[in-house]
């Protein structure tokens, strides 16, 4: 059957559906049922997928771009900053230990110094893909290990860079092709301008980012069009991944510093529910992908060079991690997490094994040889990784410790609850400003440009996103979230969000805003106990101000307005379970009235005062006092 690019995506796909739920059935990690699956339909098995394979996996290589992406976006500037310490220490320290040890080991086995030097800096690089997709499954991102491996991952791939510079002063050879994608304009210029090029692209790219890319979305958001939030995602990042590759830097990279530059913006969290799919998809493609590139042929030619390489890379960048986490005072578990997760070879060794081939610095069988032993330890990782969460990790755990000690452990460590506050007009800023000025953050979304732009001007931490969607809200992070407070000026929307939030995450507590005694019975006939009515509030303050300016106390009339809530939300509950809103009406104008009425009467001879001077009923305060707590 002929082959054509269409179709092997189609093969990739479909592979991809049916070996990942078994994969998972099994217990195992995703990847794994994506390599499987490459391998299964590959040239090298059923040979389904024809010549094309490497175009489909230069095409999937997007969806690590768009991860970089989506993890920038996770990272604010600040943070960022904050991390340069551990950025340095943890990923200098690996990549520079690894090439050395890799390059002596290759000498010892009698290879030439150019060959050892170049593979021993194409293996010090892990696969981001594989590392950040095992921990967001794992939910270890925010764990020590997590953090170390992203840290050491965000190093390598800033490191991509000199590396692409460095490769050529090894073969000390121009490149035989002139149109190289990774060197299309920084082989044209003097090496003296290499250097400014590289540093001009990522100012140029900070600029873009602060000055161009936010009014950009804010115009595009004014539309109100989805799909147009969608095409301008794909075209941010795509232009600037154009950009980086224009001037021979990392388009990974690039992308990586577009979304630290959109961190801080009120768009990260429709960006990345907008990007997010795409992510998928591709990164779904591009492990498939590495699975069918696996050369058994070139594999049974030699297979003890092949295995015993795979070997040798394994265990010393394994024995290089667990060995820098011990000395940056990792704890032994998470050490071997670390060791066990960065020990493959990345995905940027594809690229960079090709670049050597084209510099001379490999020959075609050798090229061969070290493609296979890459996807070979990408294949390997998740099986370790399996090896130490069932055999390994249970052993470490000996001990539990006692309550004293777990929450010395646990005080160091909580977290306030996540707090989502969706809609931040005139009711929802109100929570928010109150939150804000006792120092409890929040997540808040919105879908009016022109107010987040205000808002945030103002200090607020505001997001772009339609919270109608459930990917704006997972992207917001309603997956870990607490409490989550809707007071968006649509009922329906309320509605709507309240019944999402409930069927995919009911242990959730949800706040809500209801514009009347109608939306009440709906939200409590639904399970939702939180219900805050906009017009109640309002109407009893003035009903107390007008009491007042009758002639009766204040401290009397604020009394009698907070029974007559009490009194009125407990009616609420019991009338909620009616059906027919006739029915409603008519019970609420006859019996309910009559019944709070004579409540608020008995409560007022029994409790109240009405005679005395002061707020607390004592006849020793002057009505001076009694104006000043009126307020």
């Amino acid at each position: 059957m002929e082959s054509t690019l269409a179709m092997n995506t189609l093969l990739f796909l479909g592979v991809a559906i049916i070996m990942v739920p078994l994969a998972r059935k099994l217990g195992l990690s995703s990847v794994i049922g994506y390599i499987l699956g490459g391998i299964i339909i590959g040239p090298y098995v059923l040979k389904l997928t024809g010549n094309d394979v490497d175009d489909i996996m230069h095409a999937s290589e997007f969806g690590v771009i768009m991860l970089l992406f989506l993890v920038g976006l996770e990272l604010e500037p600040r943070k960022f900053w904050e991390m340069r310490k551990k950025i340095l220490g943890l990923g200098l320290t690996q990549m520079l230990l690894t090439i050395t040890l890799l390059f002596l080991i290759f000498i010892t086995f009698g290879w030439k110094t150019d060959k050892a030097i170049s593979i021993a800096i194409c293996f010090a690089l892990s696969s981001t893909a594989i590392v950040l997709q095992t921990l967001q499954e794992k939910n270890s991102l925010k764990s020590v290990a997590g953090e170390a491996s992203f840290s050491t991952l965000l190093f390598q791939d800033i490191a991509v860079i000199p590396i692409l510079a460095i490769l050529p002063l090894i073969a000390n050879y121009k490149s035989r092709n002139n149109d190289n994608e990774v060197q299309i304009l920084i082989q044209t210029l003097p090496e003296w301008l290499q250097a400014v090029t590289v540093i001009m692209g990522v100012v140029s790219l900070i600029l873009l980012g602060r000055y161009v890319f936010v009014p950009f979305l804010r115009y595009v958001s004014k539309s109100g069009m989805t799909e147009l939030l969608t095409a301008s995602s794909l075209f941010l990042v795509i232009g600037v991944s154009e950009l980086m590759v224009s001037i021979g830097l990392s388009p990974a990279l690039g992308a990586f510093l577009a979304g630290v530059m959109l961190a801080n913006s009120e768009f990260r969290h429709e960006l990345e529910a907008q990007i997010n799919p795409f992510k998928g998809l591709l990164l779904a493609v591009f492990f498939v992908s590495v699975g069918s590139t696996i050369n058994f042929n070139i594999i049974q030619r030699d297979p003890v060079f092949i295995f015993s390489t795979v070997f040798a890379v394994l265990a010393v960048k394994f024995a290089v991690l667990f060995s820098i986490g011990k000395f940056f005072k990792i704890d032994t578990p998470q050490s071997l997490f670390y060791a066990f997760a960065l020990s493959q070879v990345g995905e940027f060794a594809f690229v960079l094994i090709n670049y050597a081939s084209d510099l001379y610095l490999l020959n075609a069988e050798l090229n061969a040889q070290m493609m296979a032993v890459t996807a070979i330890t990408m294949c390997i990782t998740p099986f370790l990784l399996i090896i130490n969460d069932h055999w390994i990790m249970p052993k470490m755990i000996t001990e539990i410790p006692d309550s004293d000690q777990a929450f010395n452990i646990l005080d160091g460590n909580i977290s306030q609850k996540k707090i989502i506050i969706v809609g931040f007009g005139h009711f929802g800023s109100t929570v928010g400003r109150l939150l804000k000025a006792n120092k409890i953050a929040a997540t808040v979304l919105d879908r009016d440009p022109d107010r987040i732009k205000l808002l945030r001007s103002y200090g607020f931490k505001v997001y772009y996103g339609d919270a109608t969607r459930l990917p704006v809200l997972r992207a917001a992070g309603i997956e870990e979230a607490k409490i989550l407070v809707l007071c968006l000026d649509d009922p329906d929307d309320n509605k709507f969000v309240a019944d999402v939030v409930r069927e995919h995450y009911p242990e959730v507590r949800i706040f809500v805003r209801a514009k009347n005694r109608i939306d009440a019975y709906s939200y409590l006939n639904n399970g939702i106990d939180h219900i805050y009515r906009e017009t109640l509030g309002a109407a009893v303050d003035m009903a107390v101000d007008v009491l007042h300016e009758t002639g009766m106390r204040k401290y009397a009339a604020t009394r009698l307005g907070k029974r007559f809530m009490a009194i009125d939300k407990a009616s609420i509950r019991k009338l909620a379970k009616a059906n027919d809103e006739d029915d409603e009406i008519r019970l609420f104008t006859t019996r309910e009235i009559l019944q709070r009425e004579e409540e608020l009467l008995a409560y007022d001879n029994l409790n109240f005062d009405n005679n005395s001077k002061n707020w607390e009923g004592s006849s020793t305060a002057t009505e001076d006092d009694d104006e000043e707590t009126s307020g």
